[in-house]
């Protein structure tokens, strides 16, 4: 990117993560416009910023909002303005944001507390992602919504264990700490645990707007309905 700009490449496409222009986004792994080169945003990162600027998700600006691995500096900056924001991880020392707590997901116990949860690339973590749904559901708020983003593929979800060798998990699931792989099937595995779903994936963004901004990835919208109970 620095080479192309030095040559004199003009800016044409846009971070919704820091909203400057950029020449393009560079590569990682087998993507080739993955960060943006200004702030490092990656194209989920970029796909939330631009769904919250578009209005198709809102923030709530009065309301509690419990962040897990906040490591998305954009999206940390617009969560923390909300009136309750908790920044969490199992690990709160690996992050440099101010208020950090330690959460276990696998522990959670909080009941009609949150508005907003959201996690990206956190649940293939966790030892029993089923467990953890229910958590979180208990924890929202009636009308609360999860917005949760998993690495993905095409076939249907394989689970593991952390008895699985981390050398064995790395080639099964991508990472060593992952003791999973999703699938489009995580979207049952949501809804079996008591949420409504929406399920927006970049994919369905307009072509134009998707290149300009080095779109992908797909959200997972859960919403706790009037009344849900964990299943």
């Amino acid at each position: 990117m620095k080479l192309r700009k030095a040559l004199g490449a003009r800016p044409s496409r846009a971070c919704p993560a820091c909203g400057g222009m950029v020449v393009g986004f560079f590569r990682y792994g087998g993507n080739a416009e993955w960060g943006c080169p200004d702030c490092g945003a990656s194209p989920r990162e970029r796909l939330m910023n631009h769904l919250i600027a578009q209005g198709v998700l809102s923030v709530p600006a009065n309301g509690a909002i419990l962040h897990m691995a906040p490591n998305e500096g954009s999206l940390v900056k617009r969560f923390s303005a909300a009136k309750d924001y908790v920044p969490a991880d199992l690990d709160p020392a690996r992050y440099d944001v101010p208020g950090m707590r330690r959460v276990d997901l696998m522990a959670l116990a909080d009941a009609d507390r949150y508005d907003l949860f959201y996690a990206s690339h956190v649940m293939e973590h966790v030892p029993d992602d089923r467990a953890v749904l229910g958590n979180i559901l208990r924890a929202l708020k009636p009308g609360g919504e999860a917005w949760l983003i998993v690495p993905l593929w095409d076939k249907p979800t394989e689970d593991g264990s952390f008895d699985i060798p981390p050398r064995e998990r790395e080639r099964r699931f991508g990472q060593w700490d992952h003791v999973r792989q999703y699938g489009p099937d995580f979207a049952d595995r949501i809804r079996q645990a008591g949420f409504d779903l929406e399920e927006i994936d970049a994919a369905s963004i307009d072509a134009d707007t998707r290149h300009l901004h080095g779109l992908d990835d797909r959200l997972f919208r859960a919403r706790k309905s009037e009344g849900a109970t964990p299943r």
